[in-house]
């Protein structure tokens, strides 16, 4: 089984750059999108539609703004939205689907870059996220975690860690979240095949055409549980991919 993860920074700009060629390009059975920036009604019948999947959309409640989506040529058993949080689901950032022999979450975690609230709604989302998660494991449950985690854990996970150690996506806070998913059983799939690989990025700054330099940070993941990692036998990302200023992210299971 082969899963693609995708931040598009907005599907509707994505469309306009080859987005359902890309899509078909993947070859995978599940492909996850997060930051679509749209609701249903605002997608055309193609995107909607994508030959050979079937889709699900999670759209925030304000308008063109953050939002997820799931393309799957398995039919899931259930399809839930949300986290079971108000607060967090307003925003449509979840999607988890019941695959049987697994269950699927794509999730757009929170930017904690707008001050200390919004920082707090972050770290408050990571709680939640874990406490549900967590739950899962314990009743026997494997679990698939992907999606834009909005932060670099360690070092070799972003260009400039010493200059951005104040910056949201890199502080201490954030990054201790990181070490808790490890301590809660969920594997980063990609650090697991290739712990000591650097310069390995999945976001860039449109600002400062970081992209051309490879100035970037890795803050995509996929994450399995301990039981799942066995099962892993490929992961990385489609670097050449363009389109947002997130590349895409695969997984394959065995």
């Amino acid at each position: 089984m082969r899963i693609v993860s995708w931040n598009v920074n907005g599907i509707r700009a994505v469309a306009k750059k080859g987005f359902a060629e890309s899509l078909h390009s993947f070859d995978a059975d599940i492909v996850c999108l997060q930051e679509t920036k749209a609701s249903i009604d605002q997608l055309s019948d193609d995107i909607v539609h994508l030959s050979g999947y079937t889709s699900y959309f999670h759209s925030a409640e304000k308008k063109g703004y953050s939002g997820t989506a799931l393309y799957t040529k398995r039919e899931p058993l259930s399809v839930s939205f949300g986290l079971g949080n108000e607060k967090f689901d307003l925003e449509g950032r979840t999607i988890e689907a019941d695959f049987g022999e697994f269950i699927l979450y794509n999730i757009y975690f929170p930017n904690g870059g707008q001050g200390e609230e919004r920082l707090r709604f972050k770290l408050d989302f990571y709680d939640c996220f874990l406490e549900k998660v967590e739950k899962q494991i314990r009743d026997g449950r494997r679990v698939v975690i992907c999606g834009d985690v909005n932060t670099a854990h360690k070092e070799i996970d972003l260009s400039n860690p010493a200059a951005n150690a104040k910056i949201s996506g890199f502080m201490p806070e954030e990054r201790a979240y990181m070490d808790l998913f490890a301590k809660k059983g969920l594997v980063d799939t990609f650090r697991m095949l290739y712990p000591d690989m650097e310069k390995m990025y999945t976001w860039w700054s449109y600002k400062t055409y970081a992209r051309s330099r490879n100035v970037g940070w890795r803050i995509d993941y996929f994450f399995v549980d301990t039981n799942l990692s066995e099962r892993v036998v490929a992961a990385g990302m489609l670097s050449d991919v363009q389109g947002s200023d997130h590349c895409p992210i695969f997984l394959e299971l065995s």
